[in-house]
């Protein structure tokens, strides 16, 4: 990023320039990937739909996987930026070995909401790289729609007991992870439904609980994908994760750190495929030149590489203001859903630009075609650009006063 002050339509100035120890954070994370994140082992994971387990206890090493998680905890105790640099960096690696920041998840949930006793429990082992984390959500009948119309799973007191019944579904990491924050409607009667939603920590290993992996599937193979049904489940009710009833909104608040942190992924996929388009260009002939003599393939490049800059530029002001303007909370979520649905489409793009410059090469087993893969879920994960479009309309109605639709 360039050093540049901006002062936006909402009266927000900021300045966009990572500061040295910024600066040292991204030189750290990009010279840790591009040593560690050979493309052999990117098609090695993406084909065995592996989760990269010993990559992730070696960026755990380093603190890339502690990034944001205080010190206290063995974090490093930065912010969203930083955890947005490492996205970048590793994505731009390699997209199917960056998926171990998947395995990080939403443990930002227990740090943000969850007790002492929680934190204290589950926190460090992230950090060190022991654990693998997941959250579930969404329901083989429910997806966007989970706040409307409720959840079919349901948690009711049992004594000193939470009883789950229910099933989860596209939960990523979550055949591997250590526990699951589960979302269940606690409260039947509440209306609207998302205000009866608690958020409860589920084990691996608990009685009941039946996890099954989703494949074959598409990409992001490296962050496996499963569905898990709860069949009389029993945890305690010290497993509850903040508020009882108030699940739903503790999700929304975090997907603003969330997004913006996909959202930077989705800028380094991008970015990672249009530097290998780019060098490739230039060695491919046809016709007796090579093709980035030709003015379209020059357009192509020219159109990723704007696409691309702008993508960065959003993700990181929405994550400067997360860690300069917390209190500024719907222009956060304005700017995370605007960042997101930007940066996928961005990333979708940019992919499939690449691939066509490779033509052939790049539709074999190529990077081009992992990236191209890894690329088209991020319109899809915590939140479909049809959601966020819709979120970023909202709040631009809020903001001048107008009715919302």
């Amino acid at each position: 990023m360039t050093s540049a002050e901006y002062v936006g339509n909402e009266g927000v100035k900021m300045r966009f320039e990572f500061t040295e120890e910024q600066t040292e954070i991204k030189r750290a994370a990009r010279e840790f990937a591009e040593k560690e994140f050979t493309s052999e082992k990117g098609r090695e994971y993406d084909e065995k739909y592996e989760f990269p387990w010993p990559f992730y206890r070696k960026a755990a090493q380093l603190g890339f996987t502690g990034t944001s998680f205080s010190e206290k905890y063995g974090g490093q105790g930065l912010g969203c930026i930083e955890a947005c640099i490492v996205c970048e960096e590793f994505n731009r690696a390699d997209s199917t070995i960056a998926a171990l920041l998947a395995g990080i998840g939403f443990g930002g949930l227990i740090e943000k909401f969850g007790t002492e006793e929680q934190k204290e429990k589950y926190i460090p082992r992230i950090c060190k790289g022991e654990i693998a984390c997941a959250m579930a959500l969404t329901e083989p009948g429910h997806g966007s729609d989970a706040g409307l119309v409720g959840l079919d799973t349901k948690a009711v007191k049992d004594g000193d007991n939470w009883k789950i019944n229910g099933t989860k579904t596209f939960i990523t990491c979550g055949d591997i992870a250590e526990f699951t924050i589960v979302c269940c409607q606690t409260d039947p009667n509440a209306s609207p439904p998302h205000r009866g939603v608690s958020q409860i920590i589920v084990e691996k290993g608990t009685p009941g609980l039946d996890i099954s992996a989703l494949k074959p599937k598409m990409g992001f193979r490296g962050a496996p994908q499963a569905e898990q049904s709860f069949n009389d489940v029993k945890v305690p009710v010290s497993n509850l994760l903040g508020q009882e009833n108030r699940g739903f909104h503790q999700i929304m608040a975090y997907f603003d750190f969330s997004r913006a942190a996909i959202a930077a992924g989705a800028v380094g996929i991008a970015q990672g495929a249009f530097e290998r388009a780019l060098k490739y260009s230039t060695e491919r002939e046809q016709f007796f030149q090579p093709v980035h003599r030709f003015q379209f393939t020059q357009w192509k490049i020219a159109e990723m590489a704007m696409n691309i800059e702008a993508a960065r530029l959003l993700t990181y002001k929405t994550a400067w203001l997360i860690d300069y303007k917390p209190d500024k909370q719907k222009l956060i979520t304005k700017f995370a859903s605007m960042a997101k649905a930007y940066a996928a489409k961005t990333s979708i793009a940019t992919t499939d630009a690449a691939l066509q410059i490779f033509a052939g090469y790049g539709y074999v087993d190529s990077d081009i075609e992992r990236f191209y893969r890894d690329a088209r879920i991020l319109d899809i994960i915590e939140g479909t650009g049809e959601i966020q479009r819709y979120i970023v309309a909202r709040e631009t109605y809020r903001e001048m006063n107008l009715p919302l639709p």
